[in-house]
């Protein structure tokens, strides 16, 4: 029989910035899906959206509106330029 007890005295590390990054590419996943299930180019209108900051390109198909919202315009940049480099190395 394996011994399952958990290690308490081992220190846990928290990355918030990861999290935060994690968080920006669901919502961002989520509400490409919102888009296309609605027949809109979701490349297009997130540019639109991030271009104008202007709510009105994103749909409110399956909450995505709010949630593109719930996330500074700033950060989902920071975030599309981070993913996009790091592929293009």
């Amino acid at each position: 029989m394996a011994n399952n007890k958990k290690d308490y005295t081992e220190t846990v590390s928290f990355n918030a910035d990861e999290l935060r990054r994690e968080n920006i590419r669901q919502i961002l996943h989520t509400v490409q899906e919102a888009l296309d299930e609605r027949g809109y180019n979701s490349i297009n209108q997130l540019a639109g959206y991030l271009i104008s900051n202007d709510p009105a390109y994103i749909s409110s198909h399956k909450n995505a509106r709010s949630l593109i919202q719930s996330v500074d315009r700033t950060e989902i940049i920071e975030e599309l330029v981070r993913c996009y480099l790091k592929g293009t190395k």
